[in-house]
């Protein structure tokens, strides 16, 4: 028997992962921004800020991702979706 566990066996959906972790037609809230003051700036601009629910409205294998905050889509780099801590809802 193998004793090591999968990622995804050993997550839940309620733990922290980061927003380029998604997939689409997923949904959660955002936890923290571990980035710059400037990229804080520009994700605050965008309607990004901690406890905002964001839904997952595309997330292809490489580029941006597009996402629903607010009633409106903004496309995120993935490099910035890297750096954004979410917690999926149920």
């Amino acid at each position: 028997m193998n004793d090591k566990m999968t990622e995804v066996e050993v997550s839940s959906e309620n733990d922290p992962c980061l927003l380029s972790a998604l997939p689409t037609g997923a949904r959660g809230v955002l936890v923290s921004f571990n980035g710059g003051k400037g990229a804080w700036g520009k994700m605050a601009s965008l309607g990004l800020t901690p406890g905002t629910e964001v839904a997952m409205v595309q997330n292809p294998r490489y580029g941006a991702l597009i996402v629903l905050v607010r009633d409106i889509r903004i496309a995120i780099g993935r490099t910035e979706a890297q750096k954004i801590q979410m917690r999926r809802n149920a």
